[in-house]
């Protein structure tokens, strides 16, 4: 653990700390509106002053945590005072300063920090504005960070006030020496309510020249209305020698010369002198504060782009409703393809749509609930005390059908489909968190049935991002303890029925379950840390398997290998391929790398680049499930593809409806056209197997050849001797 710089300044700065009377540990009421609004804005569980003594730090105001007093040496505030513009820990366990911190290793679990000195107008840290979550925040951008420095200005404004508070409660000095050039406008008076002493600061903020203030009533600085209840307050701090009874409000309206009222902070203190109570004033025109933090405010709860509720605000508006018990229901809404308009039509465009499907979004909720942007190209909608199925339903429809109507840019049209999950409470949500994820399950079940869909929650959507979120969990024991197998379907010639390659597909050898197919663990393991890992793992252990077949009579066999998309984002594809293929001894040639659309879409120049480089070694490029995306045509012609694989659905159907033979058709035309081989899954009949060879369908795999099987099996079929050692 790396312990935080004492600065040379050390001294001036306890001496600075004393004199704002922060050397007794108390909270500060004063800044509490400054933490709570750090809060919200950053929509952290913590938000604190932290004051930095000479060994310890203690909490001057806080939300999310109690009084804290902590050695200066583990604080990260007291690093934070070291920093011109204070520190950002997006994670405290990757950094090597903090990570074996006790604070980052013990109960509390700090994961992320951003923190902002508070100095005073000599330049002195008095200590620190800070944030705190136990989750880590790579999001926190630098406009973030500027928001919190312009918070910490407000504290440290306040900070100062404190200061002259506590100098009024001291021995107190002419008020020349006191306050007569402080920036700080303030204001002596006496029994008599007539001002006694002022500064150039106060006279100004009013509309006065200095000359015009001393003898004159301090009433004059306050709207009439106001006069009465001041003189009373007044009177009562003469008749008892005190300002201890009084409630002394921290903001009034105050009045200048002109006749013009503008907001004031207030401080009223009081002291005995020569027998005659004495009175000080401190009036700082915080017209200008209370409009920035207005703005903050609007910054922390409006999308900037489109002038929505935005993600945090959307979360309290479901939480405040839940909590007093109303019923609602949440939408989520997802534009489909919004990726392509931005990468073909450029991101003012995409933000002119995003502006437009705001706007009509808005508009179908204007009476009825909250309509939010929640990041990138999704919306939220919250309807409350909707919870007719059917409404909400015909309420999202109804969302999806004018996000679809055209939209008219420079004389032309464009056009965007969106999909939509919903979900009700408290039929299937009691908590916020819940509700939302719901409606987000929902989503994600709409997408995958095609553009344009409409999803209501079920239970069985939780139950399946359950059953997800167990086998992560158990990914990392499979990956270690060697759980995972690979199972061989053969790629059959369709005239000869010779066996010209084989796909391999991963299972898992659960130790309860038994073995288990990709539909019931993929989702979990592409969406962890672990698929590039077990790619790899795949990628080997078919080219071994590949190797030795070939070695043992099936020298021209063909190897097809699933790639995961975290494969092209972690390390160097290009050379883990062809170091594998050098490990057992295969030529390019023998591999066949085969990706979906939805890899190239996602990563698509890293993507490009890499497969370009394997293509020009001489590795083959299948593409898997053709037909069944948006994009097929166009990554025919980008793409350096060797092959491309008819999907199942169509072979299917072909026999008995018109429009699946016709894609077929299509399909192997333009492979032909391309110069591209082409391969038919999913045959199953005699008929089929014609069918395709009549249409100059040169291979097929399915299950009429056979159907995924161990490597013992399909080394039997070719006629192989499998020894265990090739066994996965």
């Amino acid at each position: 653990m790396k312990c935080p710089a004492i600065l040379s300044t050390e001294s001036e700065r306890l001496i600075a700390l004393s004199n704002h009377g922060l050397d007794d540990e108390k909270l500060i009421p004063s800044l509490e509106p400054a933490v709570q609004i750090a809060a919200r804005m950053f929509n952290m569980p913590v938000a604190a002053v932290n004051m930095i003594g000479s060994d310890h730090v203690f909490f001057a105001a806080s939300v999310g945590v109690g009084t804290v007093d902590m050695s200066r040496d583990v604080s990260f505030c007291a690093h934070a005072i070291n920093e011109v513009n204070g520190m950002v820990i997006p994670d405290a366990t990757l950094d090597d300063r903090f990570h074996d911190n006790p604070l980052v290793t013990g109960v509390a679990n700090l994961r992320f920090y951003a923190g902002v000195p508070l100095r005073t107008p000599e330049g002195l840290a008095l200590g620190a504005l800070c944030v705190i979550d136990n989750k880590p925040h790579l999001d926190f951008s630098a406009d973030d960070h500027l928001r919190l420095q312009e918070l910490a200005k407000m504290v440290s404004d306040r900070l100062e006030l404190r200061r002259i508070e506590v100098a009024a409660n001291r021995t107190r000095p002419n008020f020349e020496e006191y306050a007569g050039s402080s920036n700080t406008p303030v204001v002596w008076f006496d029994e008599t309510r007539r001002i006694t002493a002022w500064n150039a600061a106060a006279a100004q903020s009013h509309g006065y020249t200095l000359e015009e203030g001393v003898g004159k009533p301090v009433e004059m600085l306050i709207p009439e209305r106001h006069h009465l209840q001041f003189q009373a307050s007044v009177a009562h701090a003469i008749a008892t020698a005190s300002l201890d009874q009084l409630s002394i409000p921290s903001e009034v309206r105050g009045l200048r010369k002109d006749g013009t009222e503008f907001l004031l902070g207030f401080s009223l203190f009081g002291w005995k002198e020569a027998g005659q109570m004495k009175f000080e004033a401190v009036l700082k025109d915080i017209t200008a504060q209370r409009l920035e933090e207005m703005e903050l405010r609007h910054q922390a709860n409006i999308d900037p782009l489109t002038g929505l509720a935005n993600r945090a605000s959307f979360y309290r508006s479901v939480e405040d409703t839940l909590i007093a018990a109303k019923p609602a229901s949440v939408l989520m809404i997802d534009l489909d393809g919004f990726k392509d308009i931005n990468d073909t039509l450029g991101h003012i465009v995409g933000d002119t749509i995003l502006k437009e499907v705001s706007v009509r979004i808005a508009k179908l909720v204007e009476h009825i609930g909250v309509a939010a942007r929640i990041g990138g190209d999704e919306f939220a909608i919250l309807l409350p005390f909707m919870t007719d199925t059917a409404l909400v339903k015909e309420v999202a429809e109804s969302v999806i059908q004018h996000i679809a109507l055209p939209i008219v840019m420079d004389g032309q049209e464009v056009r965007i489909a969106a999909s939509c999950g919903a979900a009700l409470a408290p039929l299937q949500a009691h908590e916020a968190l819940e509700l939302v994820s719901n409606a987000d399950l929902a989503l994600f079940k709409a997408k995958s049935l095609g553009r344009g869909r409409v999803f209501l929650f079920v239970t069985a959507l939780r139950m399946e991002a359950d059953a997800r979120r167990l086998y992560a969990l158990e990914l990392h024991r499979a990956v270690d303890e060697g759980e995972f197998l690979l199972f061989y379907q053969p790629q059959v010639n369709l005239l000869t029925g010779e066996i010209t390659g084989a796909e391999a597909l991963i299972r898992w050898n659960h130790p309860q379950r038994g073995i288990l197919t990709p539909a019931s663990f993929l989702p979990a393991l592409e969406g962890g840390t672990l698929a590039a890992t077990v790619g790899a793992w795949v990628l080997d252990e078919a080219c071994a398997q590949a190797a030795y077949w070939r070695r043992n009579g099936a020298a021209n066999l063909r190897m097809g290998v699933n790639l995961f998309g975290a494969q092209f984002r972690v390390g160097d594809l290009v050379s883990e391929v062809m170091e594998t293929l050098d490990r057992h001894g295969l030529p390019p040639e023998a591999l066949e790398l085969e990706i979906t659309e939805n890899i190239a879409l996602n990563h698509d120049d890293v993507v490009l680049r890499s497969l370009h480089h394997l293509r020009e070694h001489g590795v083959g490029i299948a593409f898997d499930d053709f037909g069944t995306g948006y994009a097929s045509l166009s990554l025919l012609k980008t793409y350096p593809l060797t092959r491309i694989k008819i999907d199942q659905s169509f072979v299917h159907g072909m026999l008995e409806h018109e429009q699946d033979a016709s894609v077929i058709r299509a399909t192997l035309d333009m492979a032909h056209s391309f110069h591209l081989e082409a391969i038919a899954e999913g045959i199953e009949t005699e008929a089929q197997r014609k069918h395709l060879m009549q249409k100059k369908c040169s291979e097929g795999q399915g299950y009429l050849f056979g159907k995924p099987m161990s490597a013992i099996k399909f080394s039997a079929i070719l006629g192989i001797k499998q020894y265990a050692r090739a066994v996965a």
